[in-house]
């Protein structure tokens, strides 16, 4: 016999998800963020993604919002203009705060971000190997880390740059600081290989072009093209493509949450929805189901529009 309250119970639940879901939507409506990403100076263009100005005003919500960050292919360098944020690695219980301006190298552990009240955050996104090629430290000891630029930089550099950061009276303003800071470093930038090209061709394929492939276009043998890609990558060559195709399907949810969990799959590159399920485990620790579930419980979407 059919269980009428149950049945009832769990319609409710559902329509209850459903109107949770569309005031998620209407809170990224309202302009909760405000993102631009800029083009980088002409100078910069060969190593540096692109900029992006990101500010949120969350004083109207009483919790502390905490948001889901799984990782990226990208390299960058974060500043935190205004309020400090906290991050916890997934599988640990404690946030941490971050230092006001972070270098994050390779990344496969999900953490999640415990936003200020008033969040304005400037990141420079790095072509694959950028970074390696500004700092010319291999990526491999920046793994699974973020590190506080003022260690990398002059102490004082950094700190002048937060602080005009602070004062700066545009997001055009901030751009220009961060520029300058960039250009200055240019004449020490390690050269520009095949395989960095090679590694943006992977990035442009959502992950899926043969490892052939992209050693042929890097002008190496499979051998050299590993060893390139742990030095500039910090990362093996499949574990890269896997993680760039893991962060499109992931950034589609984040984008279209209408989109089946089936057509996402397919539209990143997995052969089967089993595929994707691995690697939501080993990069988010959770399955996509309950990933969607998190992302439900926060209103905001922090990867549904970066640029790779």
């Amino acid at each position: 016999m059919v269980n009428v309250g149950f049945l009832f119970q769990k319609s409710i639940q559902a329509f209850n998800l459903k109107l949770d879901r569309e005031k998620i939507v209407l809170f990224q409506k309202q302009h909760l963020l405000h993102q631009k990403f800029h083009i980088p100076h002409p100078a910069l263009q060969d190593f540096v993604s692109n900029i992006m100005i990101v500010e949120a005003d969350l004083n109207h919500i009483k919790q502390s919002v905490i948001c889901p960050f799984p990782p990226t292919p990208q390299n960058c360098i974060y500043f935190y203009i205004n309020d400090p944020v906290q991050t916890q690695k997934l599988g640990t219980a404690a946030f941490t705060k971050k230092a006001p301006s972070i270098i994050v190298g390779p990344q496969l552990t999900r953490v999640n971000l415990e936003m200020g009240k008033n969040h304005l955050m400037l990141c420079v996104s790095f072509h694959p190997g950028g970074l390696f090629r500004l700092l010319g430290i291999p990526m491999k000891h920046f793994f699974d880390e973020d590190v506080d630029a003022a260690l990398l930089f002059s102490d004082a550099e950094i700190s002048s740059i937060n602080q005009q950061l602070k004062e700066a009276n545009s997001w055009q303003h901030m751009k220009n600081i961060v520029e300058l800071f960039l250009i200055s470093k240019i004449d020490k930038l390690k050269t520009l290989l095949p395989f960095d090209m090679a590694m943006k061709e992977l990035v442009k394929s959502g992950g899926t072009m043969s490892m052939e492939s992209t050693a042929s276009l890097s002008c190496l043998s499979l051998r050299q093209f590993e060893r390139t890609c742990n030095e500039r990558i910090g990362l093996s060559p499949k574990l890269f493509a896997r993680l760039v195709r893991f962060s499109k399907a992931y950034r589609l949810k984040e984008s279209q949450q209408q989109l089946s969990w089936t057509s996402i799959a397919y539209s990143s590159g997995y052969f089967d929805q089993m595929h994707l399920i691995r690697d939501f485990k080993e990069f988010a620790g959770v399955t996509p189901r309950f990933l969607e579930d998190e992302l439900t419980a926060t209103p905001l979407r922090l990867q549904a529009n970066i640029k790779i």
